[in-house]
């Protein structure tokens, strides 16, 4: 898989003309959802590589992430004329850049494409390392590709616009990356104020997380081993996540995946050795910033259900990343079914 060009923007639009016209197209298209049309779109509509631009939009929210909606993306590139060497432009969030990506990467087997994530969980995670799809069948990316955009463009500026609940869903991912990679990065996420951001700051944060994992998936682009360090939290919160889903829930993902590090964590001290203190002081921060996700003990077999389902399994085994410590990486860890419910349990407590 190709190393894809990351990009920290000084100037969002002079960086977007020079990445443009670094890439050679006949065509260009812009893909939006309905939020980053009106929000972000006219931040950079102006620009001249987009005087001829053809606009593609599709409904917000990950409920739209769907093969009707990588339909409708086909059918725009198909009706506006697009070729092997046309090119795409993913402006949004994860639904957009995860969508974007695989529509661009099937289209006539496959064009070329460039990511613009307007929200901090797309910056630091899915516009990032070359995973693209959809959900289907009512579990998340179970159809995609692994491809990276030729270029992922990250300006601090779409930050600005975002709601507490959306900096908060991608701070759980930088909070990930913070375990996976050393004390010092996990005790600085810690200590930022997330009530009064210092949106300076928070780019220079943002910077930390991305070389994280830029660094892990070029040690391993189709996750074999190492990039399975990314799935920490992951394998409860994507069940999490799932429940959501089916009982119309609105829950955003990096909400999942932070009660999903506690239930991961949980295992790591039981299973790996994590130490108490962190454990403690990582579950009180997702406690006091994220606050609880009520389920209870006759939803276990559901949620059993759909960890049965992850991507990672091998074999009849549930297999979850767990931490020896920080930065102690622990891949393909099986836990039994009363460890997992013990593992709920916590969660459900608090």
């Amino acid at each position: 898989m190709d190393k894809q060009d990351i990009i920290l923007s000084r100037n969002l639009g002079q960086d977007i003309e020079n990445t443009i016209m670094g890439q050679p197209h006949d065509r260009i298209f812009v893909l939006t959802d309905t939020t980053t049309l009106r929000l972000c779109w006219p931040l950079v509509n102006s620009l001249h590589c987009f005087d001829r631009a053809q606009m593609i939009t599709i409904g917000e929210t990950d409920e739209n992430k769907t093969l009707d909606s990588l339909a409708y993306v086909w059918t725009a590139l198909q009706q506006g004329g697009a070729t092997r060497h046309s090119l795409m432009l993913n402006l949004g969030g994860g639904m957009v850049t995860d969508l974007g990506g695989f529509a661009a990467s099937t289209f006539k087997r496959g064009l070329a494409y460039i990511n613009v994530p307007t929200t901090l969980l797309s910056q630091v995670d899915a516009s990032v390392g070359g995973k693209t799809g959809i959900n289907f069948g009512g579990l998340k990316n179970e159809i995609g590709v692994f491809n990276c955009a030729k270029a992922v463009l990250l300006s601090s500026e779409f930050l600005r616009s975002l709601d507490s609940h959306n900096i908060l869903s991608g701070y759980a991912e930088m909070l990930k990356h913070g375990l996976i990679s050393n004390v010092e990065n996990w005790a600085e996420l810690l200590r930022f104020d997330l009530s009064s951001i210092d949106y300076e700051r928070l780019g220079s944060l943002v910077s930390k997380s991305v070389t994280i994992k830029e660094h892990i998936v070029e040690e391993d682009p189709t996750e074999k081993g190492l990039r399975k360090a990314l799935n920490l939290g992951h394998t409860a919160g994507h069940a999490l996540e799932s429940l959501a889903m089916e009982e119309e829930r609105t829950v955003l993902h990096g909400y999942a995946v932070a009660w999903g590090l506690i239930c991961e964590l949980y295992l790591s001290t039981l299973k790996c050795g994590f130490p108490k203190d962190k454990f403690r002081q990582t579950v009180q921060f997702i406690h006091d910033n994220y606050g609880d996700f009520p389920i209870d003990c006759k939803q276990y077999e559901k949620l059993y259900a759909f960890m049965t389902h992850d991507k990672k399994n091998e074999g009849n085994s549930i297999n979850f990343t767990l931490l020896g410590d920080i930065g102690d990486i622990r891949i393909n860890q099986q836990a039994t079914k009363e460890e997992i419910f013990d593992m709920l349990d916590f969660l459900r407590e608090g």
